[in-house]
């Protein structure tokens, strides 16, 4: 395929990202097609110091625990415990790395460098934007519903609140209960249809929506950021029993509702961020296409519409998807991609990472269809050629070596 692109490439820079749009937006989410180690991490932190020092953003939203995140957030904004005990306590997805990451410990330790002596105004925000679900289950509702509940008692009337604490306590049970991992293979091992999982639902949503109409009272008594951390436990309470409703469920739709569960309350996490001002996001590029999302599993394929596509449909220009496309993870058994397709076109040029214009690209394909490429690895999410028109631009790299 004798197609020239070399004027597609730029030098990966936050600057070059920012110029192919046609506004600064709210979300800049970066996408990444693997969770393959640091590599792709150190580019993030990259362009997200260049980011806050040359273009005014505040917050970095990565695709890990909502309510872990909170715990990286009060470390880098006030320094509350130590970096070790961030980082083990302030990351889900164990088996990702990101808490033993390196390239996560020195974003934060250079969060909570940059932040130091820093007006509040003027300090760097970290998020988790997952929910509390990881690929073999989903955490017990208590923490974000008693935290909701526990806020709300200590400034509203006690007669408004639907229930007390050790109602929840007792509706509640042991954890274990919500967090067998059985449960997600096996309908019949959940309690999300339980009757005391259907009244938690309906407490939730009561607590939540008493929430909303002590607005007024809440954010002239209480600071806005315990306001804005108590919305998120809403958010988290209601969107994790309703993940657990389903994970009940027996019927062929079962996962497909529980891959578009999961992005519903990560797309509702960024929103929240989004009103913050701007932020980058990172997570795999499934989470941020503007495409519908596809994956098989045990029970077939499965498809939805991910946090991206439903973010994208709410702000319009202000969220932009910047894909990561890869040369080699030869350790993984990915080696040189062929030269038709749009990873071999981009291969073959000189450098080892790149800012790519997709539209440019797109143009200077013309009707020169590249193939998919075909990757002999699981863990690794080729680059979809008809996916092009819905991407604002592209990161390539050459090379993935072994952490």
């Amino acid at each position: 395929m004798a197609t020239d692109i070399k004027d597609t490439v730029h030098a990966v820079e936050a600057a070059a990202v920012l110029r192919l749009l046609p506004a600064r937006p709210r979300l800049l989410a970066l996408g990444e097609p693997t969770h393959a180690g640091d590599t792709l991490l150190d580019l993030r932190n990259e362009l997200f110091r260049q980011l806050v020092e040359q273009e005014g953003y505040r917050t970095i939203a990565i695709e890990s625990d909502c309510m872990m995140g909170l715990v990286v957030d009060d470390y880098v904004t006030s320094g509350t415990g130590t970096l070790d005990e961030v980082m083990e306590h302030g990351f889900s997805h164990p088996d990702l790395g990101l808490g033993t990451s390196e390239a996560n410990r020195e974003l934060v330790r250079w969060m909570r460098a940059h932040n130091a002596g820093r007006p509040a105004s003027e300090r760097l925000r970290f998020a988790g934007f997952d929910g509390p679900l990881e690929i073999t289950g989903a955490e017990s509702p208590r923490q974000a519903l008693t935290a909701l509940h526990d806020y709300l008692a200590a400034r509203v009337d006690a007669d408004l609140l639907p229930c007390t604490a050790e109602a929840l306590d007792r509706l509640l049970g042991a954890d274990d209960r919500w967090t067998d991992p059985a449960a997600m293979v096996d309908p019949a091992q959940s309690v999300g249809q339980s009757a005391e999982a259907r009244e938690l639902r309906l407490l939730a949503d009561d607590l939540v929506a008493l929430l909303d109409a002590q607005t007024p009272h809440l954010i002239t008594t209480t600071s806005r950021d315990g306001w804005d951390r108590a919305r998120l436990y809403g958010r988290t309470a209601t969107g994790l029993l309703r993940y657990h409703y389903w994970m009940a469920d027996t019927s062929p739709a079962r996962m497909t509702r529980l891959c578009a569960l999961r992005d519903s309350m990560m797309a509702h996490n960024l929103l929240a961020v989004a009103d913050r001002g701007p932020a980058l996001v990172h997570a795999h590029n499934s989470h941020l296409q503007r495409e519908k999302s596809t994956i098989r599993m045990w029970e077939g394929p499965v498809e939805w519409w991910s946090a991206g596509a439903l973010v994208s449909a709410q702000l319009g220009e202000g969220y932009a998807f910047v894909a990561t496309a890869l040369g080699t993870i030869r350790h993984q058994g990915v080696g040189t991609p062929p030269p038709d397709t749009v990873e071999g076109l981009l291969y073959a040029l000189p450098e080892d990472r790149y800012v790519v214009d997709a539209s440019r690209l797109a143009t200077a394909l013309g009707d020169t269809r590249p193939a998919p490429r075909v990757s002999p690895w699981f863990g690794y999410s080729s680059l979809d050629p008809s996916h092009l028109a819905g991407i604002d631009g592209m990161v390539f790299v050459k090379d993935i070596p072994q952490s």
